[in-house]
């Protein structure tokens, strides 16, 4: 591939810089736009949508044909790998997920092997995208990261994760032999979806606010570190991007021990924070608040002008720092693409 066809977002995870960065944002695919709605409309539930190839490559295309976003991310969910795993999954509208009795550790070891063919669906989805979006623009696969796909699967639903926390000192063998299980799980699927044609994976751990230093040692970096060397043993190459939201000063030390090229950082990130860790050699991803874009004008103009200058200098991925909210106006979302690429 030229340079000027290798996509922008993999020119910066390999340490370029640039004065207008790459910009993609964390569920630009979705309920903001009224298109996804229509689309939504014709599926007889979420995950049903999630596991048809079509209509999931079309509800990641949709926001690459409005804006000029410089990567798509596949339409898929974090908690599929705990349903291929045998747990009870459904999506409460209005409420969000739920999940059934966690299984037995046995019981989920034993769906491992079988967990990525029950995925296999996702990969079409890549393959299908991959197939119609322009070669400039990449592609990103992604995973739920253990640790949070963990708390669902303890809780049976979105919370405050106390319970999954208290999980982690009452039952910390369990927890480890459920996290083993999941790091395994995570890594065969996200292999499969490199060759299915995502050029970067990310990790999201969503909910790695709250924990003890040690806490967060055992249940996020080591995970993280052995998904990517067990992707990397399967001959997979992609670029990963961690993204450790809540963790606060504890992203530091995360930069420093996972081995992945990028660093997503959420809203509270300093900018000092930011160029920490681009001086220790890694891309930065992130942090514009969600609902400054969902309040848009002056104020979100501001900001954004100040994160890219402040961190343009080095390798800078501009993105949220959490998904876009379902109420965002699209005029909003349009109007700060606009003003980090000047299109």
């Amino acid at each position: 591939m030229t340079e000027a066809a290798t996509p922008k977002l993999l020119r910066t995870l390999a340490g370029e810089t640039f004065e207008r960065p790459p910009v993609w944002f964390m569920r630009q695919a979705g309920r903001s736009l009224p298109e996804y709605r229509e689309l939504r409309t014709r599926a007889k539930d979420f995950l049903a949508f999630c596991y048809d190839p079509e209509m999931a490559a079309e509800a990641t295309l949709q926001p690459m044909r409005r804006f000029p976003f410089d990567a798509a991310i596949v339409f898929a969910d974090i908690l599929l790998i705990p349903q291929a795993l045998g747990q009870e999954v459904w999506f409460e509208a209005g409420e969000g997920p739920r999940l059934g009795a966690l299984p037995e550790v046995e019981a989920l070891a034993g769906e491992v092997e079988a967990s990525t063919a029950r995925l296999a669906s996702i990969g079409e989805t890549l393959s299908r995208v991959r197939a119609q979006l322009e070669p400039e623009r990449a592609l990103i696969g992604f995973a739920g990261a253990p640790w949070t796909v963990a708390t669902y699967m303890i809780e049976g639903r979105g919370s405050d994760r106390s319970a999954a926390r208290a999980f982690a000192y009452e039952q910390a063998e369990r927890l480890d032999q459920i996290l083993e299980i999941l790091v395994e799980a995570t890594a065969r699927y996200l292999v499969m979806q490199a060759r299915s044609g995502a050029q970067v994976l990310k990790l999201f751990e969503s909910w790695a606010e709250g924990l003890a230093e040690d806490v967060f040692q055992r249940v996020v970096v080591g995970p993280h570190k052995e998904i990517i060397r067990r992707v990397r043993a399967a001959g997979v190459e992609a670029p990963f991007i961690g993204f450790p939201r809540g963790a606060g000063a504890l992203v530091d030390g995360y930069a420093d021990q996972v081995p992945v090229q990028a660093v997503g950082l959420d809203t509270q990130a300093s900018l000092a924070q930011g160029r920490r860790i681009q001086a220790g050699g890694k891309a930065i991803e992130g942090a514009l608040d969600n609902l400054l874009l969902r309040v848009g004008g002056p104020d979100m103009d501001r900001r954004i002008d100040t994160l890219i200058e402040a961190w343009s200098p080095g390798p800078y991925i501009f993105n949220l720092g959490h998904g876009v909210l379902p109420d965002t106006p699209v005029a909003h979302i349009e109007r700060a693409v606009r003003r980090i690429t000047g299109k």
